[in-house]
């Protein structure tokens, strides 16, 4: 290594090094700068010359913190008259003590704005509850027609399953008393289906018959309460009860009646 050339792990280089904290003037130069603005702004809003609106609220303040003073020329009437200063209106002495309070308006709303924004808010709270009745009335109501609707349904079903026993009942009676050929049609069971393709050219001839002529539909609670009476009255048959009775006293004495119903 030349002369020249300095060992920097060596004594005499390191000695030159000074001990100092890098970024620690910078750090000092910053707080400086940011103490400096602060103060400026400090210094700029005392100066600050107050707009008309502040002065106004001041000087409000001020003169609601200060008692009446005998320069005013009500407070100067109400002595005349015995007043004493801190003590109640009235004869008495019982009336108001301080000053009624000032509502002070701020805002750039018209007089009587107010009631409107309430009556309006009052209007929406009010709508907003018709809706919710509304809603409610209309869950309900479909609730209601749900139930309307299975219980109607529960009652088809168990009117048709009547009708098809009464149906069997009386095919089965009517058989036993030589009968071949219902009264209606509809009094027995419908028959199989290759039954029904043997006479399919009758029943065509018939549907034109038919058509020619008005026909009143039966609902099957209408066919149930007349192949019903008609069980009753030729075989003396409850289907309900699941019995052939003697004859029409005995079946007037011991069934319950000649409906569903009464056999509940």
């Amino acid at each position: 290594m030349s002369d020249e050339e300095e060992d920097y792990m060596s004594d005499a280089f390191l000695s030159k090094i000074q001990d100092v904290k890098p970024g620690v003037s910078m750090v000092r130069r910053v707080k400086a700068a940011m103490k400096r603005e602060t103060q400026a702004k400090e210094k700029n809003i005392k100066n600050r010359q107050k707009t008309y609106k502040e002065q106004e609220t001041e000087s409000r303040e001020a003169a609601l913190q200060s008692s009446i003073s005998n320069e005013n020329k009500g407070f100067a009437l109400l002595q005349k008259m015995g007043y004493k200063a801190g003590q109640g209106l009235g004869k008495k002495g019982a009336g108001r003590v301080d000053p009624i309070p000032l509502n002070i308006k701020t805002d750039r709303g018209g007089i009587g704005m107010e009631e409107v924004k309430k009556r309006k808010a009052e209007e929406e709270l009010e709508h907003y509850r018709q809706k919710v009745r509304v809603k409610q009335q209309n869950e309900t109501q479909s609730l209601e027609d749900f139930r309307s609707r299975v219980r109607t349904e529960r009652e088809e079903r168990k009117i048709e399953g009547d009708l098809r026993r009464s149906q069997r009942a009386c095919e089965q009676l009517d058989s036993q008393k030589g009968i071949t050929v219902p009264r209606e049609d509809w009094y027995w069971p419908k028959e199989d289906a290759d039954d029904e393709e043997a006479s399919h050219e009758e029943d065509e001839e018939e549907e034109e018959e038919e058509e020619e002529k008005e026909i009143v539909e039966l609902t099957s609670f209408d066919k149930l309460q007349i192949l019903t009476s008609y069980l009753r009255g030729i075989h003396f048959y409850c289907i309900w009860c699941g019995t052939t009775y003697n004859d029409e006293e005995d079946l007037c004495s011991n069934c319950p009646g000649d409906t569903a119903a009464d056999h509940d």
